[in-house]
């Protein structure tokens, strides 16, 4: 089949999400110039850069309590920092569980039974046994086609490995399993590694 998106597709359920995948999970973290601890996934999530590590996720849609965006992305607007939790198969139901709509003065980490422990390098929050843990500075918030969509770029200013999830000097992703979304209501994990080389290695 071939559709153009301002026509429609005529299925069902929309089949875009499901046709970028996998996809990793960012847990972003962040805390408002209030104070107040938020948690949520966001699966439009990646690394961007190596040298200075950066990453980026995007937002979309809003929060009526939030105006034009969601908690997330007002918070780092506050405050210029967030940290990206690594997703681990372990935590799905935490993970989903933070993902809830609720009001801009609710906890997440509270709610989803996470426990929360401080950032070194950043004012914010950062899910304690999480696999891995990126603390990021805003570099820039750029605004996208359409209503309420928005890429959020951060530079990576602390980085966080459980030490369990380190072996021979590299990190194992086969020791907790990262969780990925993939389209609907449809996920999975990493168990299964394999190796190439690059023709140029």
């Amino acid at each position: 089949m071939f559709y153009r998106p301002e026509d429609g597709h005529g299925l069902p359920h929309n089949p875009f999400n499901a046709l970028i995948t996998p996809r990793p999970i960012g847990w972003i973290s962040s805390r408002s110039g209030d104070g107040v601890d938020n948690l949520a996934p966001y699966s439009f999530f990646n690394g961007i850069a190596y040298d200075p590590p950066q990453v980026m996720f995007s937002s979309t849609g809003f929060k009526p309590d939030q105006g034009d965006t969601k908690d997330s992305l007002t918070n780092i607007r506050e405050t210029g920092a967030f940290c990206v939790n690594i997703v681990e198969y372990g935590a799905r139901d935490a993970m989903n569980a933070s993902s809830e709509t609720l009001s801009k003065e609710a906890d997440e980490f509270a709610h989803a039974g996470v426990t929360p422990v401080e950032c070194a390098t950043i004012n914010c929050a950062r899910v304690g046994d999480a696999p891995a843990a990126l603390e990021c500075v805003l570099n820039q918030i750029i605004e996208l086609p359409g209503v309420n969509n928005y890429i959020v770029l951060g530079q990576v200013t602390g980085i966080h490995i459980r030490d369990n999830c380190l072996k021979d000097g590299r990190f194992d992703v086969t020791t907790f399993q990262p969780l990925a979304r993939l389209g609907y209501r449809d996920y999975s994990r990493v168990a299964d590694l394999f190796e190439l080389a690059r023709p140029d290695d």
